[in-house]
């Protein structure tokens, strides 16, 4: 029983890991680290345009 309620938990995390993902690729996201991402074309957390077009 205990491996279920593991296996459910892990499951759920991976759920709203990958939802907040597609949500944020669909807003406009270019790097979804980075709390400045949608205001300029380059931000400082070191990705470029180009990585996640």
């Amino acid at each position: 029983m205990k491996d279920i309620v593991i296996a459910v938990i892990i499951l759920a995390v991976l759920a709203v890991a990958i939802a907040y993902i597609v949500k944020a690729k669909k807003s406009g996201v270019k790097c979804i680290g980075c709390p400045m991402s949608k205001e300029c074309n380059k931000c400082n957390c070191g990705c470029t345009e180009n990585e996640y077009k």
